[in-house]
């Protein structure tokens, strides 16, 4: 099964993009190869271009808040587990806790360091970050994978609230969806929302189908177009039926 998630606003746009940065970031800086490890440092920079937006962690602050009181308005609910919920909350807790205590702008300790801002400024022109260009940062790739990878995790390490705070959110964000099972009828389907506001849009497919949704939302209608790609992989109209499951989530 294949899951397709789309944002309904810039908000989780943004959370995702940096969801699927921080997954990118975890994978390249556990492997041990320098040219694995540069990825890594190239997606925390990444990470700073995304993550630049100045209200973003008062964003994040302001929906932990929201979703610790709407948890704690379940606790007088008998069909609830108190001991799951109350997990929930102090991990929702612990986030906003650390966020909250991360001081300055995200990421200013990258900003800071002369060194790894040169390294940025050259690793955004194609093929900028050879030995020529940048020798003290080809010395730094032929130490250990151990030390690499240490002090890959030291520049991290102030973006791991950040990173804590948004995989909270979305996956509160995505269990408040009920997935529906549907058929779209020639590859096409529509549903109006109704006045109802939501976040996002997870559906999910069987990849044996063949079939890959491009999707479309407003406040008003979610649209949902089914295409397959042929032997050179441009899309053409997928004509059956597609029978999938699909989710609103909202807060």
């Amino acid at each position: 099964m294949i899951v397709y998630e789309y944002p309904f606003n810039e908000r989780i746009r943004t959370l995702l993009r940096l969801e699927d940065l921080f997954e990118k970031f975890t994978f390249f800086l556990q492997q041990e190869s320098p040219l694995q490890h540069h990825v890594a440092l190239a997606t925390i920079f990444e990470i700073l271009e995304v993550a630049g937006r100045a209200d973003l962690k008062s964003d994040l602050l302001q929906e932990l808040e929201r979703q610790r009181q709407t948890l704690l308005a379940y606790q007088t609910n008998p069909n609830v587990e108190p001991e799951m919920l109350n997990a929930i909350l102090t991990e929702v807790d612990r986030a906003s806790v650390a966020l909250s205590a991360a001081q300055g702008r995200t990421g200013q300790n990258i900003r800071d360091n002369e060194w790894l801002m040169s390294i940025r400024g050259r690793t955004i022109i194609p093929g900028g970050a050879c030995e020529f260009d940048l020798p003290s940062y080809y010395a730094w790739q032929q130490r250990s994978a151990e030390q690499r990878y240490q002090d890959i995790s030291n520049w991290f390490a102030p973006l791991l609230p950040l990173c804590d705070a948004i995989a909270i959110v979305l996956r509160l964000l995505r269990e408040s969806g009920q997935p529906v099972k549907i058929t779209a009828e020639a590859g096409s389907y529509q549903q109006m929302l109704q006045g109802k506001t939501y976040q996002m849009l997870r559906l999910v497919i069987d990849d044996t189908l063949g079939a890959i949704p491009e999707i479309s939302a407003n406040k008003y209608m979610v649209w949902v177009r089914y295409t397959s790609q042929d032997g050179d992989m441009k899309p053409k109209p997928f004509e059956s039926d597609v029978p999938f499951e699909l989710a609103l989530c909202g807060f």
